[in-house]
């Protein structure tokens, strides 16, 4: 017997044991919370900056301008961006910019100096930015290969928690959370950068 059937046996026998009658799952979370715009944008923004991320806020006829500005600032000249992403977006962008595809294999993302994708909702209590796989966000592999992702939040995105931030979300589609640049810690608790996504994180807030 290999170490599959041996899993798989005592899956079954779980199984087998377990109650024949579905239990109830208590969904009592607190929810309903609201704040004004300002006061969401505000404790967002706190939160990304104690994780190190970068912000820059912007209105949604400048975004063009911003996204230009903050791609030259970092010196990217390579940029990937999802196959369904606003072309206007990049329009003020000098570089050469990348539609996605599946076609594209993962090794090759990493040639990109950055990556600039849309978001479905973001929660503001915990600074968390939540990817949906859909058009203008792109597959999983597009946001964690690269080192640099320009992420855009627009503030009607913005919910106070998670259980909020939660209801706007489809349950069948692959969700990406964000917190902050990819960081971890070594044993000596030392940060390290990079390890699981990437290094540098740039939010653009648009109202």
């Amino acid at each position: 017997m290999n170490s599959r059937e041996v899993i798989m046996g005592r899956i079954r026998d779980a199984l087998t044991l377990a109650p024949p009658v579905e239990q109830e799952i208590p969904r009592a979370y607190r929810t309903g919370r609201t704040m004004s715009s300002e006061q969401r944008v505000e404790l967002l923004v706190d939160r990304l900056l104690d994780y190190k991320a970068i912000v820059h806020r912007s209105a949604s006829d400048e975004l063009p301008d911003v996204l230009a500005r903050v791609l030259a600032d970092v010196g990217a000249r390579r940029v990937g961006v999802p196959a369904g992403l606003d072309d206007s977006w990049l329009s003020r962008f000098a570089g050469e910019v990348v539609a996605d595809s599946s076609d594209m294999p993962a090794p090759q993302l990493s040639e990109l100096d950055g990556v600039v994708t849309a978001s479905t909702v973001t929660c503001a209590e915990t600074g968390t930015i939540f990817l949906d796989g859909s058009a203008a966000q792109g597959r999983r592999a597009l946001t964690l290969v690269p080192d640099l992702h320009v992420c855009v939040v627009t503030i009607e995105s913005i919910e106070v928690g998670v259980p909020e931030a939660l209801a706007r979300l489809v349950p069948e589609r692959p969700t990406t959370l964000i917190s902050g640049p990819s960081a971890t810690s070594d044993i000596e608790l030392e940060r390290v950068e990079g390890v699981h996504g990437p290094r540098n994180l740039h939010v653009v807030i648009v109202r």
